[in-house]
């Protein structure tokens, strides 16, 4: 994306520049001469004025300055970790027989798993890495794989998720990468319409289950009325079995110390 960004920057200019004239021409919206000048924008027209040509400012003070911006956003909602994050996973891409493949890179996604992958897996999974490319590569059966999705059911049915497990695990981290990230994301939404500041002294275990119902609302949602009533009544008829399971108690290590029925009326 940032190399897309920079070569849009650099070479991008011409086309787009003749396809707004063209837009321009055919629902009649006069263009300027780009060669006539016009004060910088932001500074006074009186004197002393920066002039530059419409040329100038449509191609220097807005294209770039919206891809300079656009560029500047990018950088800040992907931070480098998750950007590295996103190159490697790519590299898994199937499509044109595996055209993104670079073994480097997928040991360095494999280091970024520290708890899944050890040294000596990372080190062990450059040389499977090599081996699955070239058999993949030369197996019809990945001919027509066009995601990770159909990368995995095929390693599964042609049994080489047990021939390479180290390759499949790192495949598999992949997948539920988005879910993972979608999961902590809604996560932290729910967090904030949650735990309000009237309600900021909500504590661990209610915020997790009040947190638990709302992002699972869906799931909830399909739970009939009924079932629930039923769940909470039997909770309340255990409390009291339990209740009455130690008054039972009660009763007898009373009438066996003969503290009289008096005692035992007043008590219960």
């Amino acid at each position: 994306m940032m190399r897309n960004m920079n070569e849009m920057r650099e070479n991008g200019w011409e086309a787009l520049f003749e396809e707004v004239k063209e837009f321009c021409l055919l629902n009649n919206i006069e263009i300027p001469n780009m060669e006539d000048m016009i004060p910088v924008r932001g500074r006074s027209r009186c004197r002393g004025a920066k002039l530059v040509s419409y040329y100038h400012h449509f191609h220097h003070g807005i294209f770039n300055v919206v891809i300079d911006q656009v560029y500047c956003e990018l950088n800040n909602r992907f931070p480098e970790r998750s950007t590295q994050l996103l190159r490697c996973v790519a590299c898994l891409d199937p499509r044109d027989s595996f055209a993104n493949f670079e073994v480097q890179k997928l040991v360095e996604l494999a280091k970024i798993y520290k708890d899944d992958f050890c040294d000596y897996d990372c080190i062990k999974l450059a040389g499977d890495l090599r081996i699955f490319i070239d058999e993949v590569r030369n197996d019809d059966n990945f001919d027509n794989c066009t995601d990770l999705g159909n990368l995995a059911e095929k390693m599964v049915q042609t049994e080489r998720d047990t021939t390479f497990p180290l390759v499949y695990r790192l495949i598999e981290l992949a997948l539920i990468l988005p879910v993972a990230t979608a999961t902590v994301e809604r996560a932290f939404s729910a967090m904030n319409i949650i735990k309000t500041e009237r309600r900021n002294k909500m504590n661990d275990d209610w915020l997790n289950s009040s947190m638990m119902c709302y992002i699972e609302r869906d799931l909830f949602a399909s739970i009939e009325d009924e079932k629930i009533l039923k769940r909470f009544q039997g909770l309340r008829n255990r409390k009291m079995n339990t209740c009455t399971d130690i008054e039972r108690d009660v009763l007898y290590w009373l009438n066996t110390w003969n503290l009289g029925n008096y005692i035992i009326i007043c008590v219960f």
